[in-house]
């Protein structure tokens, strides 16, 4: 039933078309690019991940002007193709300094794609269910009952449900304007999330208006320590990471001498230092922005809850369409966007981090990661356009091989 569904889904969609709307993803940098240009190394691999031993001249091409316009260090991506990983290639520098290229074993900081995965282990509840997607959050009786802040609570906090949660409408704690995730840094994610109950309060009925809200996901991640009996990264390692066979993603670290193996170093624009998060920031993140991982184990996990029928999904298809459902107040669905076409995307930025994520109708998955960041609208505009043309070329030869 799930293939004969799956391919009258992809027929209906069988002409992609490219995202045209930007998320509005995490964290912006400030400041100007170095002016030093940077130019990427010819390298061989050290032992790793397998790498394309073809060359698609669409995508490298393009990825190589995009990094000399905008003195990009470091890029590295992974596509698949019916759940077969074709091309994984890396370009430029892990550290520009050591004079160290990117292979692809090096892993990056995911910010805001961490997202997905939050998503994916609060769907994996909702299937075994612990949990319900209209359950409330705060107060007596709730999933978190009175855990957090001081009582009574401010106006609307007792409505806020996990699906508000998922889809950042439940009525503030948004990102744009003082974001709450980033503010009294000195205290640990549980003492933050009191903070914010007890000093910004929620300025819209739930359910009635969008804004993107870290906050909203970090307590999604209370969420699911509180029902599952287990840490966060505990959960969605067991029943996310491990089902979908990876094992080297982790919680990135706030400071250079916390970098992990296989990290690539960040580069940040003029006065925005990456590694400015030295107060713990990154590892309070979670899942709201704090994995790091390949862009093959990126892959791994994506095919794995895309919802075609060439690789077994860890969520069903009921589940799956909770997951990409959508509300009338935006077009986010549960840890990424929906195009108006049906493609799901989702970026990510911090400070000397950007990526991309896509999964398109036509049965195409791939992750744009790199080690820098910009705040002008054109970087991000031209970060969308790659890897598009090949994929709506008919005439591109995708290589037959899988590199998973």
């Amino acid at each position: 039933m799930k293939y004969r569904v799956m391919m009258k889904f992809l027929l209906r969609y069988s002409m992609v078309m490219s995202i045209a709307v930007w998320s509005g993803v995490l964290y912006t940098g400030c400041g100007k690019d170095s002016p030093d240009p940077i130019l990427p190394p010819v390298v061989v691999d050290p032992p790793g991940p397998p790498s394309s031993d073809v060359n698609i001249p669409e995508v490298d091409n393009d990825i190589t002007s995009f990094m000399a316009k905008y003195n990009v260090p470091g890029i590295s991506i992974a596509i698949t193709r019916y759940g077969k990983l074709v091309y994984a290639k890396r370009y430029g520098f892990a550290d520009k300094e050591a004079g160290e290229a990117v292979n692809t074993n090096h892993r990056f900081r995911l910010a805001s794609l961490s997202k997905w995965f939050t998503s994916a282990a609060i769907m994996k509840l909702i299937e075994q269910g612990k949990l319900g997607f209209n359950d409330k959050v705060f107060g007596e009786g709730a999933i978190l009952e009175e855990m957090y802040g001081s009582q009574p609570y401010g106006a609307y906090v007792r409505d806020i449900t996990v699906e508000q949660l998922l889809h950042h409408t439940a009525g503030g704690w948004g990102n744009s304007s003082a974001d709450p995730m980033f503010a009294e840094r000195t205290l640990n994610v549980y003492d933050l999330i009191s903070w914010t109950l007890d000093n910004r309060p929620l300025l819209n009925s739930p359910g009635t208006k969008f804004d993107y809200s870290n906050m909203g996901f970090s307590i999604l991640c209370r969420v699911i320590e509180k029902v599952s009996g287990e840490t966060y990264t505990e959960f969605v390692k067991e029943n996310i990471l491990e089902p979908s066979g990876i094992t080297n993603m982790t919680i990135g670290s706030s400071t250079l001498s916390g970098r992990k193996t296989n990290e690539v170093k960040y580069y940040g624009l003029a006065n925005a230092n990456p590694y400015g998060y030295g107060d713990g920031v990154i590892e309070r993140l979670d899942g709201v922005g704090g994995w790091i991982a390949s862009p093959t184990d990126l892959m791994r996990f994506l095919v794995r809850v895309d919802g075609f029928p060439t690789v077994e999904d860890i969520l069903n298809t009921a589940t799956l369409n909770i997951m990409a459902s959508q509300t009338p107040a935006s077009n986010y669905a549960c840890g990424f966007i929906v195009s108006g076409t049906g493609n799901w995307y989702h970026g990510g930025t911090l400070t000397g981090t950007r990526n991309w994520m896509v999964r398109t109708t036509t049965g195409f998955c791939w992750v744009i990661l790199i080690n820098t960041s910009a705040t002008n609208s054109a970087f991000n505009t031209d970060l969308d356009k790659l890897i598009w043309p090949a994929v709506n070329n008919s005439a591109t030869q995708w290589p037959d091989h899988d590199l998973f």
